[in-house]
């Protein structure tokens, strides 16, 4: 079963190097280029995994989009991997709720691998949204 991921980033070239980087991974990938939009695709895609900019211009930031995300009980399961080139954004990410935190640069092969890694723990024990 193809996994859903999806891309909130402001930078396209960053989409772009994420979609690229995944492109002979078995997803499906959707791209929102603010919080605002990748909120609302995120309730209606329901991805297994998140791929979230902790600096972004706009209405919310990346923390802000991880913490309304985390408080949707429907996305329970979602999986949330923030990325930054601010290595002190790393505390504020996984406090905001992220899974694990990527620093920027990162290379393709270290972005494949995690992906990977993510999305098969997640299918080993997925989480049902309707459990308490």
């Amino acid at each position: 079963m193809t996994s859903k991921v999806l891309i909130i980033d402001d930078n396209a070239e960053i989409r772009r190097l994420i979609r690229w980087s995944l492109e002979d991974c078995d997803v499906t990938l959707q791209e929102a280029p603010n919080g605002t939009l990748g909120l609302s695709m995120a309730q209606t895609l329901r991805p297994d995994l998140v791929f979230l900019d902790v600096m972004m211009p706009g209405e919310i930031d990346g923390v802000q989009t991880c913490q309304r995300l985390r408080a949707e009980p429907s996305l329970a399961g979602m999986l949330i991997v923030m990325v930054s080139a601010d290595a002190r954004a790393k505390q504020r990410a996984l406090d905001a709720g992220a899974n694990f935190f990527l620093g920027k640069p990162f290379s393709p092969a270290k972005l494949l691998e995690l992906t990977e890694v993510l999305l098969r723990a997640r299918k080993a024990h997925p989480v049902d949204p309707q459990t308490p």
